[in-house]
């Protein structure tokens, strides 16, 4: 979309915002908004809202954070109102503000603001936080080490200076965004969608080959494993210590200290490294190599050994297995991280990960203890069922998903980058509207109320 300019532009005079359209104000936000302090003293208020990043302001019970507890005592809250603006101090960079539906209390480090509805829109002032230059220039003055997590304050806001058009224009620019912003949100939701299927229809093909082959003619049999089903009759369906030929859970306990962890040495194969069916290197954690070779040789780990995880929750699985990959070097696994060195003439350790990868969620609840994360022995995990087809035929399998999962990440790829470049185009529209790069005037239709 190819949008104009406004005729005459005249300096801004403040850092981040050169200049706007000759006959918008240039005011400070404490002229736009202002702070709100009050506590929620009596504690009659027990509506606790919380902030949920590129979401806004949700009742705290939605977000379902258990790592940030909603407080006993609310009486040092502070209140909100609905149609308040709130941002939290330390997250504002990274999408944790929003406009408030919903009058009740928020955690007292939160910024309060209400905007001064005479001069300013309400949602218009919410384009003006959500404008990112807007951000970056307020966070440089925050304090943190990283630069998105620095924490601001009011006294940082309060002095910044903003372009106000009149009221009836704000009108307009809001009608402009929310027609624009609409059709990309729509865009988005639709490359979201795409991306939840594939997962859905990657998981589908890794089942579907991993319990029946690639030839689905051939004779099957119950393989007396519900999650299974029937499985092709020329599988042999044997427990997994069956084709091991050693096993080992990590040391636990004072096996590994803090004073042992080095800047590099032996590699750690922690929980997270072990993916569905896939090694993710992600941050390394080594141990002093003369350690490691002296006291823990019994927990190496080496190309084409079998990881499981032996311990998992509802984002990841207990029982789901990986291969770990070459050029690992020195390794070992970490407590409730399973090696199996499994035996070459009976089964191929990329098909068995698949396999236990599938069969993960029906496994973890049959045979898990614990509550909020789940676990399985080593001895329990080695009893797991699984079904092998000849060795020539678990090749052709793996291959097969390898092919299909390709095809399925190049897919991702391009939803994935759809998204950014939307989202991308989102920011700088609302940044170009909110700032007088262009003129949307006559661009609308019906006003909106604020």
């Amino acid at each position: 979309m190819s949008l104009p300019r406004y005729p005459v532009y005249k300096p801004a005079e403040t850092e981040w915002l050169h200049e706007v359209p000759s006959h918008w104000d240039v005011q400070p936000c404490r002229s736009i908004v202002t702070e709100c302090v009050d506590k929620n003293e009596d504690a009659k208020n027990q509506d606790y809202l919380s902030l949920m990043a590129n979401v806004g302001v949700i009742p705290y019970e939605e977000k379902g954070d258990v790592g940030n507890k909603k407080p006993e005592d609310l009486s040092k809250c502070k209140l909100v109102f609905k149609g308040d603006l709130v941002i939290n101090s330390m997250n504002y960079g990274i999408g944790s503000y929003g406009l408030s539906a919903l009058s009740g209390v928020c955690s007292p480090v939160y910024i309060v603001l209400r905007p001064k509805l005479e001069r300013v829109k309400a949602r218009f002032a919410f384009r003006i936080f959500e404008n990112r230059a807007f951000q970056s220039y307020a966070q440089s003055f925050g304090n943190g080490i990283l630069d998105h997590r620095a924490a601001i304050n009011w006294d940082i806001l309060k002095g910044i200076g903003v372009g106000l058009p009149p009221v009836d224009e704000q009108e307009e620019i809001l009608c402009f965004l929310d027609r624009e912003t609409a059709k990309i949100d729509a865009l988005i939701a639709d490359q979201e969608k795409l991306l939840a299927l594939l997962s859905e229809k990657r998981q589908a093909v890794v089942m579907r080959a991993v319990t029946r082959g690639i030839d689905y003619r051939e004779p099957v049999t119950d393989s007396q494993v519900p999650w299974m089903g029937a499985v092709p009759a020329h599988w042999d369906l044997v427990a997994l210590s069956k084709v091991t030929l050693e096993r080992c859970d990590g040391p636990f306990g004072s096996g590994i200290k803090s004073d042992h962890y080095t800047d590099a040495g032996a590699l750690v194969v922690r929980l997270q490294n072990i993916r569905a069916g896939n090694f993710h290197k992600g941050e390394s954690v080594f141990l002093d190599e003369t350690y490691f070779l002296t006291e823990l040789q019994r927990h190496a780990v080496v190309e084409g050994d079998l990881l499981v995880a032996g311990l998992g929750d509802e984002n990841n699985l207990l029982g789901r297995a990986c291969v770990a990959p070459p050029g690992l070097g020195s390794a070992l696994v970490k407590a409730d991280c399973f090696r199996f060195r499994l035996d070459p003439e009976a089964a191929i350790p990329e098909f068995v990960a698949w396999q236990l990868s599938a069969g993960a969620s029906f496994d973890a609840g049959m045979l898990s203890t614990g509550t909020t994360r789940s676990r399985i022995p080593l001895s329990v995990m080695a009893s797991r069922k699984i079904a092998l087809p000849p060795l020539e035929e678990q090749k052709e399998i793996v291959d097969f998903i390898a092919s299909q999962n390709a095809m399925f990440d190049s897919v991702k790829a391009e939803a994935e980058s759809a998204i950014s470049l939307l989202r991308e185009r989102r920011a700088a529209l609302i940044s170009a509207a909110v700032t007088g790069k262009i003129d949307v005037r006559g661009l609308v239709g019906p006003k909106v109320v604020a």
